[in-house]
């Protein structure tokens, strides 16, 4: 199969006919074998009532409902793992990605030698507090990651079939899909301006909330690439400056002591000094850091189990 196109949706019922149509019609125009993934996560709003339909009548589309909501991230993870195609493509519900993009996306990926290709809304339809939130946190991501990208958030992306069968997807990490990819091994990542319309339905599922979460999960992204499999080299190295650290120090009283008695001057003792107890305190905080470290990597090597979504249903 050519083409798999995964759409993560929460109560968006009024769109789901008119974009799986589209689709439909925008893959077959230009002969891509493909099939639409929809995951419901969790919708109150009859949204797997018109899914079932769809898949009653259409071959191509597939559902998935999860028994409550779980998030962005679980929804495609999860239509991550039923993807069959050679390239997957992920999309918004709610008509404001345009499936008229898919062609040019696929052709990035198998022509152009791209692992995956992430699009820009370069004039973007959305109002000002969604606007300037997603700015800031591009900025801060492109300066963490040394991607060069200009909308990590922007859910209309195509992947090559092994990068999605290669990343784990969890939290709210779907706004980092590429640092998840890059830091994987997948590094030919590129960019693409995509079209971007008015919201037609419904509402945006997202506030200012994301302001403090989206930093949170860029911290946690950052440190988990890089030191989930050896987290002895973050808190051991920590806690073994903080150790030398007040090591010398502590030494250092000591040796001004020895040496003030041995010239017969007046020196205070070394418990009576300030200085000796923020080192002591230093070499405790030090010991701390290295033992959460050790404990870490006992966590590390043992736990071979990830998040699990339960899925009521699948047709």
């Amino acid at each position: 199969m050519d083409l798999s196109v995964v759409i993560p949706l929460f109560n968006e019922s009024e769109s789901l006919i008119e974009l799986t149509r589209w689709i439909d019609r925008v893959t077959r125009d230009n002969g891509l074998s493909h099939e639409i993934i929809l995951v419901d996560d969790g919708s109150s709003d009859g949204s797997w009532g018109i899914i079932t339909r769809l898949a009653d009548t259409n071959s191509v589309i597939r559902g998935i409902r999860f028994r409550r909501n779980y998030g962005k991230a679980a929804a495609l993870h999860c239509g991550f793992q039923k993807a069959s195609g050679e390239v997957v493509i992920t999309m918004d519900a709610d008509l404001q990605d345009s499936p008229d993009e898919i062609p040019e996306l696929y052709r990035m990926i198998t022509e152009e030698g791209y692992d995956l290709v992430s699009g820009w809304k370069k004039k973007r339809k959305d109002p000002i507090t969604k606007r300037w939130p997603s700015r800031f946190f591009n900025r801060v991501a492109r300066f963490a990651s040394g991607i060069k990208l200009h909308d990590f958030n922007c859910g209309l992306k195509a992947y090559r079939k092994e990068v999605v069968k290669g990343i784990e997807l969890y939290g709210d990490m779907h706004r980092y899909v590429p640092i998840i990819a890059k830091r994987s091994g997948f590094t030919r990542i590129g960019e693409k301006v995509v079209t971007h319309s008015h919201r037609q339905f419904g509402r945006s599922k997202y506030g200012w909330e994301r302001v403090l979460n989206g930093t949170l999960d860029l911290l946690t992204i950052s440190f988990i690439t890089k030191f989930s499999k050896r987290p002895m080299h973050f808190f051991g190295s920590f806690g073994l400056l903080m150790m030398l650290l007040g090591a010398l120090v502590t030494g250092w009283l000591a040796g001004v002591k020895i040496h003030a008695l041995h010239l017969h001057l007046t020196v205070r003792e070394v418990t009576a000094q300030p200085l000796f107890y923020i080192a002591l305190l230093t070499v405790i905080i030090g010991v701390q850091f290295f033992l959460t470290g050790f404990l870490a990597e006992l966590v590390s090597r043992s736990s071979t189990d990830r998040n699990k979504y339960l899925i009521e249903k699948e047709v």
